[in-house]
């Protein structure tokens, strides 16, 4: 189960708190960033705002004020003097700002993938539209598995996190009709990785399978049993880690939050 530190909405009007809602499949954005340390630190923070605006401004949601409002909010709950470890969600619709804070769980060393036939709706936008994939999440024990979308033959993403296809020592991402989270555009800045459809039926050519997240970080698959998929190298899952691990350090000392 789900430990949460924190649930709280506000009204966007004027930041007066009102019941907690959680926004779920309502029309409005979302994003979930990792905040920690002490004192809190908070990965990629510019990033996820940024890609917070951009999809507020496609749904028509975007207001001038909402990025001091977002900050407001995370000065006004966070506890200065608390080490953190934690995932904080901020979600938005036309009426209200929702925080959460949960505990950031470390997942499984023989993690897996769950094939499930669903593209999200516009994938390319973070958006609230998640019904059917907390359905199916909801059924996971998701330290240890995770769901892949497929449509088509294709493989998209997972209901967390990006995907990244490793064979050859080449690393591959799909081409389209995903969200491109910060974690994937700090990896695209520091390796190279080639934009390619993955298709289902090719899977077992791949060596390595490995999810990139905010929730998960850097993550490796062992397995697939739907199709007998096997992880059979983890160079580049090293490799990725060192460099996620190295920036975390960086971030400690230079990107103080508030």
């Amino acid at each position: 189960m789900v430990k949460y530190l924190l649930k709280k909405s506000y009204q966007r009007k004027n930041l007066s708190e009102v019941n907690f809602n959680d926004l779920w499949n309502l029309n409005g954005i979302f994003t979930t960033m990792w905040i920690y340390g002490k004192p809190q630190k908070i990965l990629f923070f510019k990033s996820h705002i940024e890609n917070l605006i951009k999809s507020l401004k496609v749904y028509k949601l975007y207001k001038k004020n909402v990025k001091s409002q977002i900050l407001k909010l995370i000065s006004l709950n966070i506890k200065k003097n608390k080490k953190y470890n934690h995932l904080l969600r901020v979600a938005i619709n036309n009426k209200l700002i929702s925080i959460s804070l949960r505990d950031k769980v470390k997942t499984d060393k023989d993690f897996s993938l769950n094939l499930i036939n669903y593209k999200r709706i516009k994938p390319e936008y973070k958006n609230l539209k998640y019904k059917t994939i907390l359905k199916h999440l909801s059924k996971l024990n998701t330290i240890k598995s995770d769901i892949a979308l497929c449509v088509r033959g294709k493989v998209f993403e997972t209901g967390t996190s990006n995907l990244l296809f490793v064979t050859s020592n080449k690393i591959f991402s799909p081409k389209k009709n995903f969200y491109k989270g910060t974690n994937l555009k700090f990896f695209e800045k520091k390796i190279k990785i080639i934009k390619k459809d993955i298709f289902l039926d090719q899977l077992n050519k791949f060596d390595e399978i490995i999810l990139v997240g905010s929730g998960k970080g850097v993550v490796q698959v062992k397995y697939i049993k739907e199709i007998g998929w096997k992880r059979k190298k983890n160079n580049t899952y090293k490799k990725l880690s060192f460099i996620y691990k190295q920036e975390i350090q960086v971030q400690k000392n230079i990107n103080q939050l508030l």
